[in-house]
């Protein structure tokens, strides 16, 4: 299996480059969640923000769980909570999975190391298998490759059985284009 989540820590590409790596539906994913994000008070995107619109947004990814209506069901309750109950441990502090080193300098503002992880793994994805865009599933994969990141962390939380969810992705890879 492929490392998905490796963060280059690298140049950060200019918006305009990223964008024209992502789906219309990505896109939308990620300003939803960048929406979300400020509305919260957040400091930064985090991964459990990018999971909450990859189920608000793509039919594609809640049709990737097994667990039908009632998980996803439950798993929009948990993200919802964040602000108000499930999830307040997490406001105000910067979610470093331990999956990537924290990058002080050279890192992406406005995003958790494991979000900007989490998208350099979707991009990773789309380009293995030669597509020009990356799209909601592959941010899906790469979400649920990482652990230790608030998304799985929400996922376990919901009875979301992670590694037969990863197994199903990555056996779908082909099917993503």
């Amino acid at each position: 299996m492929q490392n998905r989540t490796a963060y280059s820590g690298g140049e950060v590409p200019a918006r305009v480059d990223m964008d024209a790596q992502l789906t219309v539906e990505l896109a939308s994913v990620i300003s939803a969640a960048r929406r979300r994000a400020t509305r919260d008070g957040d400091r930064q995107v985090d991964t459990a923000h990018l999971l909450h619109g990859l189920l608000e947004w793509d039919p594609a990814v809640r049709d990737a769980f097994d667990g039908g209506p009632p998980q996803i069901a439950r798993l929009l309750g948990y993200l919802v909570q964040r602000s108000i109950g499930y999830g307040l441990q997490w406001h105000g502090t910067v979610e470093d999975s331990g999956a990537v080193p924290m990058v002080a300098e050279g890192g992406v503002p406005g995003w958790s190391p494991a979000a900007a992880a989490a998208m350099d793994g979707a991009l990773d994805r789309a380009h293995a298998r030669y597509a020009l865009r990356a799209g909601c599933l592959d941010l899906l994969a790469a979400l649920v490759d990482d652990p230790e990141s608030r998304a799985v962390e929400v996922l376990r939380r919901a009875s979301v059985d992670t590694t037969r969810l990863a197994a199903r992705l990555d056996g779908d890879a082909a099917d993503l284009g």
